[in-house]
């Protein structure tokens, strides 16, 4: 006989806080049970609403390993089509839940909906547990007297508000790419730094200075790290994101897999009259990088 599971349904975009408690709950009453966290991609909006699809805070593989660490035994990736998006919500509970996933307990947020049209809800999921003999464990995503939410979350880091946006994702947001070839201005100034591209579709800060971690490989440095179009100089450019891994020098980075942790918001992105006032400024901002990042 097939073991019955507990699963968690959700996005899970970024694996917030809010995720973490209906993690925590499945394994409060999984009780040998194992827990899979059934999650979809690419985000529904790209079905629903093709061109409001939110930038996301997570990659996909983040994500697994995100929703690993936080209790999951298994993670089911659904993949979020016309096809799937069109499911009535009784396909959904047989088909998925039932057949595929032995669910004897299912955990949700209370304003949980699925099925096409979201036309199911914590409701009809109630029902169809009775049908097909599960429990329903309704949770309230709340954190205090506020709703912790993916959006919440991504609006704060887009404004630049990292220290929030990591209160309440329990970590430094961070991304992921790729060191790839820059102007390489830095390098001639004394602060080289790895240029990172392939971001597209995660959720980069606001313009501005930060201090942070680069990883690469298994290397892991404080940085201080700039997000804009570098103003002091000529040409134009679109927004870069450049991390300096403080007070390493000779580092070659290239075309290698890099993430970058944002810890706290230094100031705003400046135009300087001279290279003089930049480099002045820019040791101020290593220095308080260093200490932020020794705290």
């Amino acid at each position: 006989m097939t073991e019955s599971s507990v699963v968690v349904i959700g996005v899970f975009d970024g694996v917030h806080k809010g995720h973490q408690a209906l993690l925590n709950r499945a394994k409060e009453i999984a009780d040998g049970r194992p827990i899979i966290a059934l999650t979809f991609d690419p985000h529904p909006r790209t079905v629903f609403a093709p061109d409001s699809v939110p930038p996301m805070l997570t990659t996909l593989a983040d994500r697994v390993e995100l929703l690993k660490i936080h209790n999951a035994d298994q993670v089911a990736v659904m993949k979020f089509n016309e096809k799937f998006a069109a499911m009535s919500p009784e396909q959904f509970v047989e088909d998925i839940l039932v057949k595929q996933l032995h669910v004897s307990t299912v955990i949700v947020g209370k304003n949980f909906t699925y099925g096409a049209k979201a036309s199911g809800t914590v409701d009809t999921l109630i029902k169809s547990g009775m049908a097909h003999n599960f429990t329903v464990d309704v949770q309230d995503l709340a954190g205090g007297d506020d709703v912790i939410s993916s959006s919440r979350i991504r609006n704060l880091v887009m404004e630049g508000k990292v220290e929030q946006a990591r209160e309440l994702l329990s970590r430094p947001h961070r991304l992921d790419g790729i060191v790839v070839h820059g102007e390489k201005r830095g390098r001639e100034i004394g602060y080289p730094t790895a240029n990172i591209g392939k971001i597209e579709g995660q959720t980069i800060p606001a313009d501005g200075i930060y201090a942070g971690w680069l990883t690469v490989g298994i290397n892991y440095w404080p940085a201080a790290i700039s997000i804009g179009t570098n103003p002091t100089f000529e040409g134009d450019r679109g927004r870069q994101v450049e991390a300096y891994a403080l007070d390493q020098q000779g580092l070659d980075l290239y075309d290698k897999a890099a993430s970058v942790e944002f810890g706290w918001y230094i100031r705003p992105t400046l135009r300087f009259n001279s290279l003089d006032e930049l480099l002045v400024q820019m040791k101020k901002d290593c220095d308080e990088a260093r200490r932020l990042t020794e705290q």
